[in-house]
């Protein structure tokens, strides 16, 4: 029975081009002046702003994966049933090359762009990024450390999905996953129990058989799994595939599949190995550095992934906001309302920045920016994703009910931002890795210093933060207990510095007077320096009208 008219409510967040229609992002690019693929990147977000595209990432994440660890006749299979949407969002993923982009040429400017096809992704769909990250991250430590690379990397950077439950040899397209972790150790891999038995020969490249667990196991339908176990030597690292060279199935077993808050679109599992059949990468007691070359492009790939959500989440609240009218007007015109969407505004455009300068070290050649890595990696691993979560809260409060309920995106989007934070090494990991890069060769806290120091003269607040950064490192270095203020610190000088190097002049003095300068709570909406509100919000989302 019709009772009422609907009005004053915004229209839905769709139809629009992820790509262009963001301004902070496209000029952080344009000031690198390295050449992108535009084309790829316009393309890319014009179908994921598509009705259709957005269903799809709604269909997977409500359809969760389903474990079958028989089939009718009693014999064991271990797969798990994905709703069609989520293979076909791994196509399209997989078509657009984000797993492999960067290893396919050395054309300047291929990290910047698969960070931007990531990112645009992860707006629309974040579960499929796990499975994508991995199968990206492995080649790197493949290439380098696996004596039977050659026959594997073409497959896992090629430009096709085959999702079905085949043997790796049948398959022209290949995924990869992870499986580190164990119930006594966590984040602790060297207190794994896993044991690894070679069958004939010790060595690189050789066969080794698996018994123990894994805790965690990320996308257990990959085609191969990373994974870390005991030899007499030490932890050592290895490569299972699903299925055994000989075509039978491996001798692991799901045990179950976990029940996550967020990332429900992809499944998580346990693991039991009886024998598994695994291959050595690299030398036995080497598991953990050779491992670590696919933690680095993990942990980047967190930075990317927190950064596509709280993006997507701020571009959600100021689509509604100029809609929405309350007592009488538009909420994007209330000064309240600005200074809190404003602040999150800086916020995200920070964190872009931020992991865009990650991308610029990938593109280089350079020693100071390796050396820059290994402090950018954990910084703002461990910033980034701490204040994804919070963000998101705040955005989904612009909204009000409606962006509390489930036919919002807001809530999928606030229950995926933990997972970054957590995977690949929580909090106190990311801040003990930054003592311990520190420690390792001292020179790697020079030269980040040396790099906030490029931004020095440009904001006064910033030189004033800088220069009493400097005078407390010494303090900080030697303080466990404090590592946090510590990593905090060196995050918000960080994003300062690339803001003010990149970025609007508007939108980086807005950062420094308010992150840097005068001192507020950690809530956000409480920016002193307000005249430039308006601006920065009308900046974030550029809208055809513009």
């Amino acid at each position: 029975m019709k009772t009422h008219t609907v009005f004053n409510q915004s229209t839905p967040f769709e139809n629009i081009n992820l790509f262009t229609t963001d301004k902070p992002l496209n000029e952080l690019l344009n000031a690198t002046k390295l050449s992108i693929n535009t084309k790829l990147l316009t393309q890319y977000g014009e179908t994921l702003g598509k009705p259709e595209w957005i269903t799809k990432g709604f269909q997977a994440n409500e359809h969760k994966p389903v474990f079958h660890s028989h089939n009718r006749f009693g014999k064991r299979i271990d797969t798990v049933e994905f709703h069609p949407a989520y293979h076909q969002i791994m196509q399209l993923g997989i078509e657009n090359r984000i797993h492999s982009l960067p290893w396919l040429s050395q054309q300047k400017g291929r990290h910047l762009t698969r960070m931007v096809l990531s990112y645009l992704h992860s707006q629309n769909e974040a579960g499929t990024g796990c499975p994508l990250t991995m199968t990206f991250a492995a080649v790197p430590a493949l290439q380098k450390y696996f004596a039977h690379a050659q026959q594997w990397i073409p497959k896992i950077t090629n430009n096709v999905y085959d999702g079905r439950n085949i043997p790796y040899f049948e398959k022209e397209g290949l995924t990869i996953g992870m499986a580190m972790t164990e119930k006594q150790g966590g984040t602790d891999v060297r207190a794994n129990t896993t044991i690894a038995t070679p069958i004939a020969h010790k060595g690189n490249g050789e066969v080794y058989l698996l018994r123990g667990h894994k805790w965690f196991c990320s996308a257990p339908m990959c085609d191969a799994f990373l994974t870390l176990a005991q030899t007499e030597k030490g932890i050592s690292c290895f490569l299972f595939p699903r299925f055994k060279p000989n075509g039978t199935k491996n001798d692991f077993a799901i045990q179950r599949l976990k029940e996550k808050l967020g990332n429900r679109s992809n499944a998580s599992s346990e693991i039991e190995f009886n024998g598994a059949f695994a291959w050595l990468i690299g030398e036995e007691g080497k598991g953990v550095s050779t491992i670590i070359e696919m933690v680095a492009m993990t942990r980047y790939d967190c930075m990317i992934g927190s950064s596509a959500l709280m993006r997507r989440a701020v571009a959600e609240a100021i689509h509604h906001i100029k809609q929405r009218k309350v007592f009488g007007h538009l909420l994007v015109n209330q000064d309240l309302m600005q200074n809190v969407v404003a602040d999150l505004c800086l916020e995200a455009e920070a964190a872009m920045a931020m992991t865009m300068r990650a991308a610029l070290c990938f593109e280089s050649e350079k020693n100071e920016d390796e050396l820059l890595l290994r402090l950018l990696l954990p910084i703002g691993k461990y910033w980034i994703t701490k204040r994804a979560s919070g963000l998101i809260v705040e955005a989904m409060e612009c909204l009000g009910g409606n962006g509390y309920v489930e036919q919002s995106i807001l809530p999928r989007l606030y229950r995926e931002a933990p997972v970054n934070a957590i995977w690949e090494g929580s909090g106190n990991v990311q801040c003990l890795d930054i003592l311990r890069a520190i420690g390792k060769e001292r020179t790697v806290l020079d030269n980040f210093i040396n790099e906030l120091e490029f931004s020095r003269g440009k904001s006064n607040y910033f030189d004033t933060y800088l220069d009493n950064l400097k005078s407390n490192v010494n303090e900080f270095v030697n303080s466990v207990a404090h590592l946090r203020i510590f990593a905090q610190k060196l995050a918000l000088a960080f994003q300062a510095a690339q803001l003010l190097k990149f970025s609007d002049e508007k939108v980086a003095e807005s950062f420094c007077v308010n992150r840097l300068g005068n001192a507020t709570s950690m809530l956000f909406g409480e920016l002193n320096f307000v005249e430039s509100n308006k601006y920065i919000i009308d900046r974030f989302l550029k809208t055809t009208e513009q």
